[in-house]
């Protein structure tokens, strides 16, 4: 059975997200997303100390489209570096997870 993976990623703007989201959902290479506005980020970039307020935005998606939604996330992102975290789902609501792979036309 095709395994759901979470993908976490930040955006420094909400309209930016939003976009992005809508593309990727529109281009089949997730199912959902959850954005989680007004984080404080604190990290090292360049030898330097920096705080920002991001959006993080968390991508449900499946192991066999996520190469495909790195790829597009780092073509549409607005960061020279974005943040682009994959983890396998090692366990969860059946019921949801078939959802994800319903919607991304996995059979179940």
């Amino acid at each position: 059975m095709e395994k759901v993976w979470l993908v976490m990623t930040t955006f420094g703007e909400e309209q930016e997200a939003k976009r992005v989201v809508r593309e990727l959902l529109s281009e089949g290479l997730i199912a959902c997303a959850n954005l989680l506005p007004r984080a404080t980020s604190l990290y090292l970039w360049k030898g330097e100390l920096c705080e920002d307020l991001e959006v993080v935005v968390l991508l449900k998606t499946t192991e066999e489209a996520y190469p495909r939604l790195q790829a597009a996330l780092v073509k549409k992102h607005s960061y020279e570096e974005p943040e682009i975290v994959a983890f396998e789902t090692v366990d969860g609501s059946e019921g949801y997870l078939n959802f994800v792979r319903k919607v991304m036309k996995v059979p179940e």
